[in-house]
């Protein structure tokens, strides 16, 4: 009975976190004639209050019985809220059990260890970094973001915890970054200061995309960058040597990588598909590949998105082949909606433009500044007169027009959704226009694409989407590009990386029963475990990375926490309900009417009889508590905020932040 009195006042008397945080604006002012304790301790004198004890029989499991779990911590009332982003962790794997710790038989003060620390991207999709670590050499792979998701509000971008690499900044050699997409190269700026301006190594495109990214970062220095292509070798430190790799995908200068070590050899896949017949690139040298499968690739790190589709990926001939048939049928203006960095899409729809005399409008910064940069260095190439400005739109028929915009996501503010919302300058969809998505949908924002198809559709245009007709393939490897690239590399040991876990565990099993691949040697790992490896076996490290969210927000990067996000999601959910008391140090008593604010909660005019018994309960707590020898500004704002809780509760089923204020006169 006591342990469960225990547990119902702790039901009713948790306090919003952003008390812990942060204080009050408004303060107590202290006065000589205040009759009621400031301090926390009973005065001297006073009878201790009992400590309510667990029972003994609670505090001690019975033989052979589990000791019981703590229970969740719950609201003040009803049942608890959804984990926010940061606490919603699926337990660690259960895959490897026995592979925590070293191993009897090694040495480790004797014996050194390859080490491959991954610090995002497993069980995710975002916010790529991965850790390759020989004694003093550091080669760091990725920087990427990762975008919110639904329950963190007011969230720009999500980045790696790198306090790892943090303590160990001067052993970094380089930074290598892969490939151009933002969930690869997006924390780059955010992470330079951190980790002690390395060198960062990468193809030209790359380069170009994140040194104008950069600009927006004026207080800091200067990326110090080594341009690097298929076939270069570059040597990091004492003890690692990198060869460069050009793969397809659906950005131009992707690159893997394949490190030496004295150990053995790493190879990194980055994003890959394999395309017999690519637009506007080449493809993978396949017999390459087979050399260093042959050569011997101990560990393969290989990306796993799409490793639960069957097939191969779609060649980009196909696509530019179907999107021909909509721009010959096409009677009206043709709007084409896109992610800024598929820089080979965007120069399909180009060629397919000038082949059907249109011209082409680049709406929205991200594809204006991202095809002036491919535009430098020959990735799109247009015939002079293909290109107008937007101001020009009016100026030609609406079936001469072309116009590739960003927002296929079905962005806010993006170009797409402003010409929805008939916010747009100079676009309107009239009936007869042609949509065309080439882009898939990325979960979490399937509301926010149906929105946007909607509108389109009650305007009268015609809508093409992959859905419908290939038109778009991703850039990640299917299950038959998997099993080709097991069949060239041949590894001993497979990291899935760049996938959710059931999608790393497919490419596991595809390994294991197709390839005959001892399922030992498939390691399904968490963000910030530290992997070991030697000539012939592979342990996980009893101390594992800090591989927790870093959020950004606004210039804040990281000062936004669990405690902050939980307040947020109280005030989107249930609103602010703020209470302002005047108290008469003298006297104890309440001066005037309590002031009531209330914001995302309810409607002031029309809930009267609700304020009229907050405020008479909000003097009677006041009143009755605040002569208690153990009295002070915390216990009353703590009385006032549990019981007017529990009462709005009761009367409407919502739980609102209650903020007390008492003001002393």
């Amino acid at each position: 009975m006591e342990e469960n009195n225990k547990e119902s006042e702790q039901l009713f008397t948790i306090e919003p976190l952003v008390q812990k945080e942060e204080k009050p604006t408004a303060t107590l002012t202290a006065t000589p004639t205040r009759r009621f304790s400031s301090r926390s301790r009973r005065p001297s004198g006073q009878p201790q209050r009992p400590q309510t004890q667990p029972a003994e029989s609670a505090r001690r499991p019975e033989s052979g019985q589990q000791p019981r779990r703590s229970p969740r911590p719950r609201n003040r009332y009803g049942a608890p809220r959804s984990r926010l982003a940061g606490e919603r962790r699926l337990p660690p794997t259960q895959i490897h059990q026995g592979r925590i710790g070293t191993p009897e038989g090694v040495d480790m003060s004797k014996e050194d260890t390859l080490k491959i620390i991954p610090l995002g991207g497993l069980g995710e999709i975002g916010k790529n970094m991965y850790v390759v670590e020989y004694r003093d050499d550091i080669i760091v792979i990725d920087a990427g973001v990762m975008f919110p998701q639904d329950n963190m509000p007011g969230i720009d971008f999500v980045i790696p915890n790198t306090k790892y690499l943090e303590e160990r900044k001067q052993n970094i050699r380089g930074l290598i970054l892969t490939h151009g997409h933002f969930d690869h190269v997006g924390a780059v700026s955010y992470l330079q200061d951190k980790l002690g301006h390395p060198d960062i190594y990468t193809a030209e495109l790359t380069k170009r995309f994140v040194e104008k990214r950069h600009v927006e970062f004026s207080h800091l220095p200067k990326l110090n960058f080594h341009v690097v292509k298929h076939g270069d070798k570059i040597k990091f430190g004492d003890y690692l040597e990198a060869e460069f790799f050009h793969m397809n995908h659906n950005i131009p200068d992707d690159l893997a990588v394949i490190i030496t070590t004295p150990w053995g050899t790493f190879m990194h896949t980055a994003d890959f598909k394999f395309d017999p017949n690519p637009m506007n690139d080449r493809p993978a040298d396949l017999r390459r590949l087979k050399e260093f499968g042959d050569r011997g690739v101990d560990i393969l790190m290989c990306e796993s998105t799409d490793a639960e589709e069957e097939g191969h990926s779609l060649s980009e001939q196909t696509i530019f082949e179907n999107m021909d048939k909509i721009f010959k049928d096409a009677n009206g203006m043709i709007l084409a909606g896109t992610f800024s960095t598929m820089i080979n899409r965007m120069q399909q729809m180009v060629q397919l433009s000038e082949k059907y005399g249109r011209k082409v409008i680049f709406d929205g910064y991200s594809i204006k500044t991202n095809i002036e940069i491919a535009k430098e260095m020959g990735y799109i190439k247009l015939a002079k007169g293909t290109q107008i400005p937007m101001e020009q739109v009016d100026n030609y028929p609406r079936n001469r027009i072309t116009v590739i915009a960003t927002g296929a996501l079905g962005q806010e503010s993006s170009s797409l959704m402003r010409i929805i919302n008939q916010d747009h300058r100079h676009l309107r969809v009239l009936k007869g226009d042609s949509v065309i998505f080439s882009s898939s949908v990325i979960p979490g924002n399937e509301r926010s694409v149906q929105y946007l198809k909607d509108g389109l559709y009650r305007a009268g245009a015609r809508v093409y989407h992959y859905q419908m007709m290939d038109i778009h393939a991703g850039g990640h490897a299917k299950k038959d590009d998997l099993r080709q690239i097991l069949d060239l590399i041949r590894p001993k040991f497979l990291i899935p990386h760049h996938g959710h876990y059931s999608m790393m565990v497919t490419l596991g099993d595809l390994a294991v029963k197709e390839k005959g691949m001892p399922p030992e040697n498939v390691i399904i790992a968490d963000n910030g475990k530290i992997i070991h490896f030697t000539k012939d076996r592979w342990w996980f490290d009893k101390i594992q990375a800090p591989a927790n969210y870093i959020m950004i927000d606004g210039l804040g990067i990281g000062d936004v926490g669990n405690v902050v996000m939980r307040d947020r999601q109280v005030l989107a959910e249930d609103g602010m309900f703020v209470i302002v008391a005047l108290l008469d140090t003298r006297t104890g008593k309440v001066k005037g009417s309590p002031d009531i604010i209330s914001r995302g909660f309810i409607y002031l005019k029309e809930n009267k009889d609700m304020l009229m018994q907050v405020r008479r309960r909000v003097r009677a707590i006041i009143e009755s508590k605040s002569m208690l020898p153990e009295a002070n500004a915390a216990y009353l704002k703590d009385e006032i905020r549990n019981q007017i809780g529990l009462y709005l509760f009761q009367q409407t089923e919502r739980r609102p932040m209650v903020l007390p204020v008492l003001i002393e006169v």
